[in-house]
């Protein structure tokens, strides 16, 4: 077989034409579309080169995620091995649709996602498990309207390994009883949120499904009773309890099994559950390698007492937690290798805490102090001269850390790939200082006031490898700045230069530099206009995510180079924009549109609007202002929403301040606070 694919390929046709691409082998043609399945339009383009590639590429085809399910027809006829089919895109999958899906794939298929898909229900999906014997994955998250009868007809899926389930709220026991008889060969299954699903429903999952990996219980009104089958499961690897408030110490108290084979438990939001049902839900476990104890009871030396027995521990999070000293110092003494430790919003965190801490655990390699505002230079100090190793400090809202802190990060932690510094005393020394740090990838400085261009001149000639830049409220950066991270960082792909009024459409010129560009926030940016906006259309064809919210001089002349050249857009804000009728139904015309925010737009019509509604065929969510409710047609709206349109009717008054001080809660800071 591999001898057949290396020789040239014979005209597919008698009377096809000369060919100079037949002296390439099927082999190295494969190996082409290998490299360019990231980009669609680069597969696209491939198939039009000529009849030969066309072909090749139909059949080399496993992966598909459509659009729309109307291009569905098209697509069963043209690429016949598919094994992956994601329908998230498609909001609208009816029981017809999973018909021909299970008849046209029944052989190839393997997974499935139907995860933001409605209006199919159990007979569709009976047809495809009953026909699509090879299905191993499926993803059902959010199908709220599937009954025990859905689940039933899951139980056909007998290969099935992999099973999503979260926020199936109508599905109980019973149908949780008929998957775990019929798909014993699970290995994943989601739960979360299945709140009719109890202690009986999980309790044969691990009765009957022996090769579970991995169960998300979260949220589920289960008690100790079920935790006990769950624990003898013997490859269980991660077992996840966020939110489970029936679990509580006196229950733990009375399992008498244990699970060897736990790496992963999660017991945030649990807070009846202390060092005492820690111990005995623990007990015996001699893998354990990540333990999430976030928004829990009190971190004391007894809850860290418990963690004593596990030498392959290597991730602790303890977020939103009170810290006690003695914790801190039970901490410090764990034997094993921690290497992430998260202490996000944990009161009682200081410096002497903090820094004794770090002592112990110097090869960290992930770090989490954000909105801990009793820490200072002292910290930072000892964090930087210990853990040399970080690649990832977040640290956003630690107000007492003065400037000079920053420069110890860039100066002693040069493997950082992520700093999140937002709503810091950060300037232009600490940014030089990091810039050191050649391998950042993520950089967040959002509602940094004493960073000017400068410093991020310096970063951007320094760090090629950015892909997030994150410069919200950022109020001195301006077009300077905003082109050393165009020049010198071309894998950029999200920046955030939102409520900064010194850009203008000379930082959009200088970002359509950056090809792979696929989110851009630049709301409140009065100086930016559709000028700006037309050079990264026509140079960041990757775009999907654009916000332009209160930008007021970007009009219509913005939104006709948007249609042309962003096919990849998937969710805008043009709120406060001016935009007319016009603009708004040529935007429409984006065939990868899902998500658009419509409000208070002085040139819209109820006419235009409907219009471009009509037009705008992927569409899964719009804000619009209630005002527009009474004027469309409802006949208009009842079919957007028979296509799985939902729309989100907004009564804001019209905001006349550039930015509102929400933004100060939303940083968890007081008025006093603000500068």
């Amino acid at each position: 077989m591999k001898t057949q694919s290396k020789r040239r390929r014979q005209p597919l046709s008698p009377d096809s034409s000369p060919n100079p691409f037949d002296i390439l082998t099927e082999e190295i043609v494969c190996k082409i579309l290998d490299h360019l399945h990231n980009d669609p339009f680069a597969t696209k383009a491939f198939s039009l080169t000529c009849k030969a590639f066309y072909f090749i590429e139909s059949r080399h085809r496993r992966i598909l995620k459509p659009l729309r399910p109307e291009l569905l027809p098209r697509i069963f006829h043209r690429y016949p091995f598919v094994s992956h089919l994601d329908l998230s895109m498609c909001p609208r999958v009816d029981d017809t649709t999973l018909n021909v899906i299970s008849s046209t794939w029944k052989a190839t298929l393997q997974s499935i996602n139907l995860s933001r898909s409605r209006f199919f229900t159990n007979a569709g999906l009976s047809s495809l498990f009953v026909n699509c014997s090879g299905l191993v994955e499926v993803d059902l998250c959010n199908a709220m309207q599937l009954t025990d009868l859905a689940a039933s007809a899951i139980a056909e899926a007998k290969n099935l390994e992999r099973l999503s389930l979260a926020r199936c709220k109508s599905i109980t026991d019973m149908g949780i009883g008929c998957i775990a008889v019929g798909c014993r060969k699970l290995r994943s299954l989601c739960l979360k949120w299945c709140l009719r699903v109890g202690d009986l429903g999980v309790e044969l999952i691990a009765l009957k499904c022996k090769q579970i990996r991995s169960l998300d219980l979260s949220y589920l009104p289960i008690t100790e009773k079920s935790l006990n089958s769950v624990l003898q499961l013997q490859h269980l690897e991660d077992l996840v309890l966020e939110g489970c408030h029936g679990i509580d110490d006196d229950g733990l108290s009375t399992l008498d099994q244990s699970c060897k084979s736990l790496k992963m438990l999660n017991l945030s939001n649990c807070q009846n559950v202390t060092h005492t049902g820690l111990s005995s839900l623990i007990n015996g476990t001699e893998q354990l390698q990540q333990i999430i104890l976030a928004y829990g009871s009190s971190v004391t030396s007894d809850l860290v007492k418990c963690l004593n027995a596990y030498s392959k521990l290597q991730s602790i999070k303890l977020d939103g937690c009170t810290v006690t000293w003695s914790g801190i110092k039970a901490m410090a003494s764990l034997h094993s290798p921690v290497k992430e430790l998260s202490l996000s919003k944990c009161l009682g965190l200081t410096d002497d805490g903090l820094s004794f801490l770090v002592q112990s655990h110097k090869d960290l390699r992930k770090l989490d102090i954000t909105c801990c505002r009793k820490i200072t230079y002292t910290s930072i100090d000892i964090i930087t001269n210990s853990c040399t190793s970080l690649t990832s400090l977040r640290m956003e809202s630690c107000s007492l850390v003065p400037k000079e802190a920053f420069v110890l990060i860039g100066a002693r932690c040069s493997f950082l790939e992520e700093l999140d510094a937002t709503d810091n005393e950060i300037d232009d020394e600490g940014l030089k200082s990091i810039s050191r740090c050649s391998k950042l990838s993520i950089l967040k400085l959002g509602i940094c006031s004493n960073i000017s261009d400068e410093g991020l001149a310096k970063v951007g000639s320094s760090c090629s490898m950015l892909k997030e830049v994150d410069l919200y409220r950022s109020v001195a950066i301006s077009d300077a700045g905003i082109a050393a991270i165009g020049d010198g960082c071309p894998a950029l792909e999200m920046i955030n230069i939102a409520y900064n009024d010194k850009i203008t459409d000379n930082s959009l010129v200088s970002l359509s530099k950056c090809r792979m560009l696929k989110a851009l926030e630049i709301r409140g940016c009065l100086g930016v206009s559709s000028i700006g906006l037309l050079a990264i259309a026509v140079g960041c064809k990757q775009l999907t995510v654009l916000d332009i919210k209160k930008c007021f001089n970007i009009n219509d002349n913005g939104m006709l180079p948007l249609a042309q050249f962003s096919q990849n857009l998937k969710q805008i804000n043009l709120s406060y924009c001016s935009v007319t009728d016009v603009g708004l139904v040529a935007l429409a015309s984006i065939s990868r549109l899902q998500n658009m925010t419509i409000l208070h737009l002085a040139g819209l019509t109820p006419n235009g609007l409907a219009a471009a509604l009509l037009a705008c065929r992927a569409l899964t969510k719009v804000k619009l202002h209630a005002s527009f409710r009474p004027l469309l047609p409802q006949s208009i709206l009842g079919y957007m929403e028979a296509h799985g349109c939902v729309f989100h009717w907004r009564d804001k008054a019209f905001q006349k301040e550039m930015d509102p001080k929400g933004w100060k809660l939303h940083f968890g800071r007081s008025s006093s606070e603000v500068p």
